[in-house]
């Protein structure tokens, strides 16, 4: 009698993630280390993989001190008890001391965070492959750029996800000296000069890790199919030519992809507990209201449930996210719309905060603008109050907000690029479609027109106002989730693998 044929294991390598599903082991429920959206992506992946029955593992470094903060006192002493009972889980923490006392997944110290990398891709290659064995590995970011040229050694398909385009260098010879054998896979890595032979290399050629990461990889995405096609286009004077050569072949071979993030499921005013009322798509109407008078009361804000109210809802930073656009015309929009008594919140930290302080503060404007430092739950009330966010981004590699802010009857006001362009499109009442407000021209006067957009729509009448909302919240709904996200990766699996990810009637592993 023929065998059954077993799912393929999958084993994903993150140095981040926002939490795990409880059946992966014992300490799932601790294992939180955040440092941005990767860790809300990983998550999500993670856990999709699995509820659908996957045979998906996942490798993470361990880093004590930060799960130590998410266990009671209790567990805490009980944690090496636990981890000794873990070998046959599916999750596999790299130990090493170099990231077990650390209070943040990255250090403010470019040498520290390579020392935490080395430490952590030394695990996975030495250990954690062999044991787990996979016949697919899914790695992610610069820190984990050495794997796939290792993968690629060991005739282990592996797919590349490109989350951010920081990367950083550092010489094969102490590659070494950390403990990877690099002697095995040197050829498959990427160095800023041409390299011939190993010992050329080892001490006077750098290894850029992010690129060796898409150079060796069998398969490679993005977050965002636009940006993708940017990176290849040349729109993006910031990406290194190196790295924006190594993405084009990828792409021009047919194997690079875009893929979008989805936003947290704890993104919905159904059931989103930093709201003051909860609300969906039918009756959004009222939850808004209540939500909104209630958020201007907090922030010394004119309390008007009929006031215009726009929020923005990420890091006050000039070289990405646009902020010195709505600086130079915020004066102007409060006072062009004085009357509709428009309201601007910003809920960010950022070195251009002190600017809107200045402006508030110059103007007398703090009953119609309020300045906030970034906290989570803030954020949520903002999302829920606010009838617009403001994401004048320059480039987005994906973005969340955008997706976000439609959940919560939102509509982006925004810069038609990168991840916008692939989740927002211009609203037209006509035409029953659209969720936003795109400008195609990168200045001030563009974003200035873009909020006038959005204006003439809050000026329509309320029943048309309406209709569209509860659409565009449905639509989100169902277009904007990890479920959808899950199965462009499930396909990908598929396709590297040449067989399905999950055989039918079958349980993982």
């Amino acid at each position: 009698m023929a065998a059954l044929e077993k799912n393929p294991t999958v084993l994903v390598v993150t140095p981040e993630v926002t939490y795990l599903p409880q059946g992966m082991g014992n300490i799932a429920n601790h294992l939180v280390a955040k440092a941005g959206g990767l860790a809300d992506v990983s998550a999500a992946l993670i856990s999709a993989l699995f509820d659908q029955g996957a045979d998906v593992h996942v490798a993470l470094p361990d880093y004590r001190e930060i799960f130590a903060a998410h266990m009671a006192p209790v567990l805490k002493k009980e944690i090496r008890r636990i981890r000794d009972k873990m070998p046959d889980e599916r999750i596999h923490l790299a130990e090493d001391r170099a990231f077990f006392y650390i209070d943040s997944v990255y250090s403010n110290y470019g040498t520290d965070n390579i020392k935490i990398a080395l430490a952590f891709q030394r695990e996975i290659i030495n250990n954690i492959i062999p044991y787990v064995r996979p016949d697919l590995i899914h790695c992610n970011d610069w820190m984990t750029g050495l794997i796939p040229a290792a993968a690629r050694q060991m005739g282990i398909p592996c797919l590349f996800t490109v989350h951010n385009i920081h990367t950083v260098e550092t010489m094969l010879d102490y590659i070494e000296d950390r403990g990877i054998d690099g002697a095995y896979f040197w050829h498959h890595l990427y160095y800023k000069h041409m390299a011939v032979e190993y010992e050329e290399v080892r001490d006077t050629n750098p290894v850029d890790f992010l690129v060796s990461g898409v150079f060796a990889a069998h398969f490679v995405n993005t977050v965002s199919p636009t940006f993708l096609h940017e990176i290849v286009d040349g729109r993006h004077a910031f990406v290194e030519p190196p790295l924006r050569q190594e993405l084009s072949n990828k792409y021009w071979a047919q194997c690079a992809t875009g893929i979008l993030n989805a936003p947290d499921p704890s993104y919905h005013p159904e059931s989103d507990d930093a709201l003051v009322q909860a609300y969906d798509a039918e009756d959004h109407a009222s939850g808004k209201r209540a939500n909104k008078r209630n958020l201007q009361r907090r922030l010394g804000l004119e309390e008007d449930d009929r006031a215009p109210l726009f929020f923005w809802p990420h890091r006050l930073d000039p070289v990405q996210k646009g902020c010195q656009l709505l600086a130079e015309i915020l004066y102007v929009v409060v006072s062009k719309y004085w009357e509709h008594h428009l309201q601007v919140v910003f809920v960010a930290n950022g070195e251009y905060k002190t600017v809107f302080h200045n402006i508030v503060d110059f103007h007398a404007l703090h009953n119609r603008v309020a300045v906030c430092d970034f906290d989570e739950n803030l954020s949520r009330q903002a999302y829920a109050a606010a009838d617009f966010i403001l994401m004048p981004s320059r480039f987005e590699p994906c973005g969340l907000p955008q997706m976000i802010g439609p959940l919560y009857g939102t509509l982006p006001v925004a810069y038609d690029t990168g991840g916008i362009h692939d989740t927002v499109t211009s609203l037209s009442v006509a035409n029953n479609s659209g969720n936003g407000f795109l400008f195609e021209i990168y200045d001030s006067q563009g974003l200035f027109w873009a909020i006038d957009q959005a204006m003439a729509f809050f000026s329509r009448p309320g029943e048309e106002r309406h209709q569209q909302i509860e659409r565009i919240m449905r639509e989100s709904r169902a277009t904007f989730n990890h479920d959808v996200t899950a199965r462009h990766y499930i396909d990908l699996y598929e396709r590297m693998l040449q067989r399905p990810l999950i055989v039918s009637g079958h349980a993982p592993g």
